[in-house]
């Protein structure tokens, strides 16, 4: 009887985890295929957190209304479920762990799970936006339709919106917090919009040696962020072509030899 209960229970083992290898391989393939199942399950993934990240910006306003606790921890919970499945589906989830963006992700949920404890720390969630275009989830739409040219002014964009917002949190947390709502958040958005855009009206100011600190910090990264964005719409549009020799994908339209190697190139144009 031992003996014939053993082989079944070494099968029953197999057996579950061959259903846990397939389920892995299969969440895997969801999150980074390129298959149109692969492709819808990505956009309603980004469709959701692109619905998460709206809550992050508008959420120093609804802090003071009654569903803001059950919209917070639901938010949490699709954070948890999808950082769980994400894990689930790395190859080396200890190494996959370790990296930048899933720490972020783990901070993000911590300031969600205690949105009053850790309340100076909730405008960090908006790097969950930066985050996301740099895995570069947002621009893959665009490269599937030919549209890759606009990536670079998207992601100058994103960056852009992303500083604003983290800075608004900032000021507002810092600095406009007993002026609560929806008129302290705004408060904290126009000061950090004329800081950015060094307009300097002085209708509003920061107190003390850190209200200047923190102007001074918002206006160089500002400016810094505003000629990056300036130099994605008006400097000429790169084409996609690859170097045959070194490989090099953006070249000017009009460009004969590539600038990192030398190799000559035949850019078509686009009418060809």
């Amino acid at each position: 009887m031992l003996q014939s209960a053993r082989p079944a229970s070494g099968k029953h083992r197999r057996k579950v985890k061959t259903r846990v290898t397939r389920a892995r391989v299969h969440l895997r393939r969801l999150y980074h295929g390129r298959r149109p199942n692969a492709l819808r399950f990505q956009m309603a993934v980004l469709l959701v957190d692109l619905a998460i990240i709206a809550f992050f910006v508008f959420s120093p306003i609804l802090r003071d209304e009654p569903a803001f606790l059950f919209i917070d921890y639901s938010v949490a919970a699709i954070l948890a479920a999808d950082i769980a499945a994400r894990c689930f589906a790395a190859r080396n989830p200890l190494r996959w762990l370790r990296q930048p963006f899933v720490l972020l992700d783990l901070a993000i949920l911590a300031t969600l799970l205690f949105p009053y404890t850790l309340l100076n720390f909730g405008f960090l969630r908006i790097i969950r936006l930066w985050s996301i275009s740099q895995s570069g989830v947002l621009w893959r739409p665009l490269r599937r339709w030919g549209h890759q040219d606009w990536e670079q002014l998207g992601r100058a964009m994103v960056n852009l919106a992303t500083f604003l917002f983290l800075a608004t949190g900032f000021v507002y947390t810092t600095f406009f917090r007993k002026g609560s709502g929806l008129e302290g958040y705004i408060d904290a958005l126009y000061f950090t919009v004329a800081s950015v855009t060094t307009t300097g009206y002085g209708d509003i100011t920061l107190p003390g040696s850190w209200g200047k600190l923190t102007s001074v910090i918002i206006m160089i990264i500002g400016i810094s962020l505003f000629v990056r964005l300036a130099q994605a719409i008006f400097k000429p549009t790169k084409v996609v072509h690859a170097c045959p020799n070194c490989g090099l994908q953006r070249h000017d339209p009009d460009a004969v030899h590539c600038k990192a190697c030398g190799q000559g190139l035949n850019i078509r144009d686009p009418g060809d």
